[in-house]
C-alpha cells in the first residue's frame, strides 16, 4: 500500500524541532563569570605628579575576567575619593575600545579633573582609590581588590576654558556680557588682552552665553569665582596675561607707544590710546633720517610699561622679518603684522613708503584679540 506524507505534519514537526533547538541555545547561554582578580600597574599606592600641560599619560592596566561560556566580558574603570566605597563613584570609564580592552590610559589632564571632583585642591597631595568592574550582560562583578593612587595637582585649573572674556562696569564692554570683549588664546591656557580698566566690575567668563564660568584676578594670582573687583583705581591701559595652566595673573600698565626710529635711536611721536587695543596718531609729519648713504626709513614701535611693584620697561614690537624692503600699495597684510623683538636698532623694523618723506600721516596700532597684532600707515 502506498504511504502518503500529509505536508501539515512535517510542518509540525519542523517547527517543533526548530523549537526544542532555540530552548536548547537558551539553557546553553551562562552569564556566570569571574572577577578581575589581578593588577598589572600602576602600582598600588604609586604617587604621580601630575603635569595636565604635557602628553604624559598614566595606564591602568589588569588580568582578564573569564565568561563560564567563553563569550565576551566587558570592563569599566571606577574612581572614588580615598574615603569612598564606591557607592557613589566620582569617575567611571569604561576601557580602550569600547570596554573590550584590559586596559584604560587617561592622560595627566584626565586625572587632574578626576582629583578635582575627588576634593583634591590645586597644589595639594591627595589619594584617589579605583577598581575594576568586569561585566557580561546584566552581570556586574567588581574586582577582587582595590587600589590606591596618590596624586599631586599643580597650581593650575582642572579644567582650561577654550575661551575667555572680560565683562563689567569697569571695562569698556560695559555690563552687557553679549558684548563682552574676547582675550587673544596665545596657546592653550594662555591668554592675554590690551585693554582699558576702571573702577567698578571686572568679570572674566569662558562664553557669553547661557551660565558661563566667571574667574577673578586676585593680585598675581587667578582664581575661579564671582568675584568681580577692578584692579584699577583711576582708568588705566593695562597688558592683562592669565595662565590657566599655573593659575597666574600679570598685568602690566601700558604707559606709552611709540613710534621708534631706527636711524635715531629713539621715539619720535607717542601714539594716544582711543580704545578697545588701539592706538593712533593723525596727521604727523615723517621725515627720513639723512645718512651718508641715503634717507633711512625704518621704524618699529616701543611699548614702555610698568608692572604692579611700580618698575618700568621697555619692549619692542616689529616685523617678523629681520630686514624688510619698502611695503607698496600690493603688499600683502602680513607686511604690516607686529610681533615681539629684540631693541636692536635695526633688526625687525619695517621702512615707510618711498613717498612719504617729508609728508604727514595717520599711524594706527592695533593690538586687537580678534585677528593678529598689526598696524597701518596711511599719507596724507
Amino acid at each position: 500500500m502506498k504511504k502518503l506524507f500529509h505536508p501539515l505534519l512535517f510542518l509540525c514537526i519542523l517547527v517543533g524541532t526548530l523549537l526544542s533547538g532555540c530552548e536548547n541555545d537558551d539553557d546553553a547561554l551562562d552569564g556566570t563569570i569571574t572577577p578581575v582578580s589581578n593588577y598589572i600597574s600602576p602600582n598600588d599606592n604609586a604617587f604621580v605628579r601630575l603635569d595636565p600641560a604635557s602628553n604624559a599619560a598614566i595606564t591602568f592596566e589588569w588580568s582578564q575576567a573569564r565568561a563560564a561560556d567563553g563569550t565576551l566580558v566587558l570592563y569599566e574603570v571606577v574612581f572614588d575619593k580615598e574615603s569612598g566605597d564606591f557607592s557613589a563613584p566620582i569617575y567611571t570609564s569604561v576601557s580602550g575600545t569600547n570596554g573590550q580592552e584590559t586596559k584604560l590610559v587617561l592622560t595627566h589632564g584626565d586625572l587632574n579633573r578626576i582629583a578635582n571632583l575627588a576634593g583634591i585642591v590645586p597644589q595639594s597631595r591627595g589619594k584617589l582609590k579605583w577598581t575594576v568592574n568586569a561585566s557580561k550582560g546584566t552581570n556586574v562583578l567588581p574586582a577582587t581588590a582595590v587600589r590606591t593612587l596618590e596624586v599631586e595637582r599643580p597650581a593650575g585649573f582642572s579644567t582650561i576654558p577654550g575661551n575667555l572674556f572680560i565683562t563689567g562696569s569697569g571695562t569698556e564692554a560695559g555690563t552687557d556680557m553679549s558684548r563682552a570683549i574676547p582675550f587673544k588664546r596665545i596657546s592653550a591656557g594662555i591668554f592675554e588682552l590690551y585693554t582699558r580698566l576702571s573702577p567698578g566690575e571686572v568679570k572674566l567668563i569662558d562664553q557669553t552665553t547661557g551660565t558661563p564660568t566667571a574667574y577673578y584676578i586676585d593680585g598675581a594670582n587667578l582664581r575661579e569665582g564671582a568675584q568681580a573687583t577692578s584692579p584699577a583705581a583711576t582708568p588705566t591701559v593695562y597688558r592683562i596675561q592669565l595662565d590657566f595652566n599655573n593659575s597666574s595673573a600679570t598685568l602690566s600698565e601700558v604707559v606709552s607707544v611709540g613710534l621708534w626710529v631706527a636711524a635715531e635711536n629713539s621715539v619720535k611721536v607717542t601714539l594716544p590710546y582711543i580704545g578697545r587695543g588701539v592706538w593712533k596718531i593723525q596727521n604727523t609729519p615723517i621725515e627720513f633720517f639723512q645718512e651718508s648713504w641715503g634717507r633711512d626709513e625704518r621704524y618699529k614701535f616701543q611699548l614702555t610699561e610698568k608692572n604692579m611693584a611700580g618698575v618700568t620697561s621697555r619692549r619692542y614690537m616689529g616685523s617678523v622679518n629681520v630686514d624688510n624692503q619698502r611695503p607698496t600699495s600690493s603688499s600683502p597684510p602680513a607686511y604690516f603684522y607686529l610681533v615681539p623683538t629684540t631693541d636692536n636698532r635695526y633688526d625687525n623694523t619695517f621702512k615707510f613708503q618711498s613717498d612719504a618723506d617729508r609728508r604727514n600721516v595717520d599711524i594706527t596700532v592695533l593690538l586687537q584679540p580678534e585677528a593678529p597684532y598689526t598696524h597701518q600707515v596711511r599719507i596724507i
